[in-house]
Parts: structure tokens; C-alpha cells; sequence
């Protein structure tokens, strides 16, 4: 039995640049030949009848089929009886040497800070949560919105926020984000060159995006009891990370607190709260944001990247009312808004609670794997950090020669020594950031042991 024909209107669009000094089928021919080897037409694409084709270039469909005919037989297109005329399979390109894959090979092990178990997102409480939202959503919610974000989203955080973090937080004074790199991004922008006292030390990243925005970074120091207030000199703002120091692992001390948001008081200055992993807090109740004691002064940054996962692009800032309109403007130029429908999808999971029960299950999950982290190392290392958050602090000796160690052994994991504002720096302390969130659940066990023998190599 033949098989149906296809369709006459089945194919890709397709465009071309026919050279007419070649000829019509000769140009055709090359302008074809062009798409298929820079890969525009990839293997598998099926191309449009030569009736459609004729039509669209204004040539005849004679000139057409003899160049379709004239590729099939050179190899670059394919032609079957009721299947069309599609590109042909590319010829395999020669592996990469040896060296060269090794070199681009994954770590076998993976305990580099940063990111969550992405493998716990709760997909089936995302979807019904997606589903209820376009369900719901008026016709409007799929055109450009407010700079600030869709109010549903605003109007949910504002209420989570306030129980579950100590935020003041109405909604007219919540910018939503695509994260936490461009939240601090329009922050220095509006802030106009400003000086910004960035945590020493901290994320080298985050201090390239204040530089790139036209910020001028200002190193403070931090010691066991959080950043000290002593080295803002004169300074416009300063970041922070107080419930869980990034990279140390510190809690902001509660006099440290009263300091900072005297300075501000003082000052006029302004402290940007970066809350990145707040509702993970293990030994006791989550320490309560600093913008709670000083909501005229403080910035608070938060985002889902930690909760549900880095790909969502989703943050948001809650602002001092003196700031909410030039942000709203700065996020109006950089990108309108952020996207509405994960926006009325994560508002919707925020109103059903199933966000709560998310963060709790999370948490529980990720204590047990703080817990198994400090009893593989034991008592012979110094382990900090490990009240909350999903890195810990482990003290070594000699960072490059236990970085040597965990590379032969295949295990990636993060160091003291990239997160100082100067590098390269006499006395200071030294330690591995070790991250016990991103391994999937059953890799987890044999990255620990993994680390335990690098670790008790340099004993």
C-alpha cells in the first residue's frame, strides 16, 4: 500500500538569498546547499512543496524540482514517495581528542555551593498551580503589565513575606524581578555611581554586576559576628547577607544589626538585604529579616532560585516608598517586566500554600543532609556555617593542595579563597565552601565519602 501524500502546504519557512547573476536554479541550488551546511536546515527538516516554494520565490516549479532533484543526488536532500523532500542526515564530524574531552568532562562529583536539588521541584504542584493560573487570568494578563509586576504575585508575597519572614512588605512597594542579579543591577543604577560596601569576603559576581552598572565597590569586612559597620566609610549602600553570610556562613550578630541600621538612620545610607537562602534555618526558628527593624532603610531582596529552582527568573525587591518609582522606571528600561504567566503561576502556589509545604519538606530534606555532612567529617574539621543555608564552611590548611586532591578525585567543589576582594591576601583563613544542595539524593552519599578521603588526605 503507498503511503499518503504529504500535504501541499507542509514544510518549514524558508528563507532564501538567491543570487540572480548565478541563474535562477543555480542560485537556488547554492542558496539551498548555504542553509544545509551552516545549519539553518537541519538534518530531518522537511522543505516546502515546490508548488509553495515556486510561489514564494516567483520562479517556476520546474526550476524548483530540478534543483531539489539536483541536491538529492548529491547528497544534501532526501526524497521519498509520500514523504517529501527533506534535508539529509550530515555526515558525523570527527571527535574531539582526547585531551580535549577530558578537559571539558563534568566532575564526577558535584558539591560546588550555589544551587538547589533541582531534582525536588514540585512539578505537579507547579503544573495544577499553572493550570489554575491561565485558568483564571483575564485576557489582559497576557499583554505588557505594570514595570512592578502583576498584582496577584505582589499581593501573595506581601502576605508570605510579612508570616514567614518579618517583612513589611506592601504590595505597591514590591518590584518583581527576573532574579537577584538584575534586582541589585537596578538598584545600582538608580543609586548613580554610588559607593556600595559589598561584603569581604563575598560572591566575586555579585560585586562584576554593582562594577558593570557603574557602582563602585567598597570591601567590608567580615569577621564571626558579621559584617562590621566601622569599615562603610562613605559608602551610599551596603549589601548584606545577614541571615546566612555568603561565604562564611555567620548569622549578623543582633548588635551588629542595631549598628547598621543606626548607620542608615545616621547617614541617610541604605542596606540592601540579600535574603538568598533565609527560610532554611535548622537549629531554631529562621532568623527574621533585618528590613523588618528598619523598612525606610533597607532594601529586601529575595527570589524562588533557592525554593523551586534557578530556572524560573523569579526575585523580587521590596523597597522604601522613596525608591519604588525610579526602580519601577529602571526595570520599565531594561526589560518592561518580568514574564506574567510564572509570575500568576507562582502567586497562585503562594495562595494555596503548597509553597509552604515545598520550603518544609525542603527543609527537613536539606538538615538531613547538613547532618550527614558534619558526621562524615567528624569532629577532626571545623565545620561552619551549618545553622542554616545549603553551604557549609569547612576549615583546611592548605586550600591548592586539597583543591588538587578533590580534582584528581573528580569532586568539584568551591574555596575561601575566590570570594575575597583582593585575592591572594597573608593570614587569612582558608576552607572549602561546600555545597550539599545541588547533588541529586542518591549521589549525595558517595560525594561525602568522596570529600571525607580528600579531606583526610591532608590530615
Amino acid at each position: 500500500m503507498s503511503q499518503p501524500r504529504a500535504p501541499e502546504g507542509v514544510g518549514v519557512d524558508l528563507h532564501l538569498e538567491a543570487d540572480a547573476a548565478e541563474g535562477r536554479r543555480a542560485g537556488l541550488e547554492r542558496a539551498l546547499c548555504d542553509a544545509v551546511r551552516d545549519g539553518r536546515l537541519a538534518p530531518g527538516a522537511r522543505l516546502p512543496a515546490t508548488r509553495r516554494l515556486a510561489t514564494e520565490l516567483g520562479v517556476s516549479r520546474g526550476t524548483v524540482k530540478a534543483a531539489y532533484d539536483q541536491l538529492v543526488a548529491e547528497g544534501f536532500l532526501t526524497a521519498r514517495q509520500g514523504s517529501g523532500t527533506l534535508v539529509a542526515p550530515l555526515p558525523s564530524v570527527d571527535p574531539e581528542p582526547p585531551e580535549a574531552a577530558t578537559r571539558a568532562r563534568a566532575p564526577r562529583f558535584d558539591l560546588r555551593p550555589g544551587s538547589p536539588d533541582v531534582g525536588t521541584f514540585p512539578a505537579a504542584a507547579w503544573l495544577r498551580a499553572l493550570r489554575r493560573a491561565i485558568a483564571t487570568a483575564p485576557s489582559l494578563a497576557y499583554d505588557y503589565c505594570d514595570p512592578r509586576g502583576r498584582i496577584e504575585l505582589r499581593a501573595a508575597l506581601s502576605g508570605y513575606l510579612g508570616r514567614a519572614r518579618g517583612v513589611l512588605a506592601p504590595p505597591e512597594r514590591i518590584v518583581i524581578t527576573s532574579g537577584y542579579v538584575q534586582g541589585l543591577a537596578l538598584l545600582t543604577r538608580v543609586l548613580d555611581g554610588a559607593a556600595i560596601a559589598m561584603e569581604d569576603p563575598g560572591l566575586p559576581f555579585h560585586r562584576e554586576v554593582v562594577r558593570r552598572a557603574g557602582g563602585r565597590v567598597v570591601p567590608v569586612r567580615v569577621d564571626g559576628r558579621g559584617a562590621l559597620g566601622e569599615d562603610l566609610g562613605d559608602a551610599a549602600a551596603v549589601v548584606v547577607t545577614p541571615a546566612h553570610q555568603y561565604p562564611t556562613g555567620v548569622t549578623l550578630h543582633p548588635e551588629r544589626r542595631r549598628a547598621l541600621t543606626d548607620w542608615a538612620h545616621a547617614r541617610g545610607g541604605l542596606i540592601v538585604e540579600d535574603d538568598y537562602d533565609g527560610e532554611f534555618r535548622y537549629d531554631r526558628q529562621p532568623v527574621g529579616a533585618l528590613q523588618g527593624m528598619a523598612p525606610g532603610q533597607v532594601v529586601y531582596l529575595g527570589t524562588a532560585s533557592k525554593t523551586l529552582g534557578p530556572a524560573l527568573r523569579l526575585g523580587w525587591m521590596v523597597l522604601p516608598p522613596d525608591l519604588v518609582d525610579a526602580v519601577a522606571d529602571a526595570k520599565l528600561h531594561s526589560d518592561h517586566h518580568t514574564e506574567s504567566i510564572g509570575q500568576l503561576a507562582l502567586a497562585e502556589l503562594i495562595d494555596s500554600h503548597s509553597y509552604d509545604r515545598h520550603v518544609r519538606a525542603c527543609r527537613l530534606r536539606y538538615r538531613r543532609r547538613r547532618d550527614q555532612l558534619v558526621d562524615r567529617l567528624g569532629a577532626r574539621r571545623r565545620v561552619r556555617g551549618i545553622a542554616a543555608g545549603l553551604h557549609a564552611l569547612v576549615e583546611v590548611d592548605d586550600e591548592a593542595k586539597v583543591l588538587a586532591r578533590a580534582e584528581a578525585e573528580g569532586l568539584a567543589v568551591g574555596h575561601l579563597g575566590d570570594h575575597w576582594h583582593t585575592p591572594g591576601g597573608e593570614g587569612r583563613p582558608q576552607g572549602l565552601v561546600v555545597g550539599y544542595g545541588t547533588p541529586r539524593e542518591r549521589a549525595y552519599p558517595q560525594a561525602l565519602e568522596v570529600l571525607g578521603k580528600v579531606l583526610e588526605l591532608g590530615h
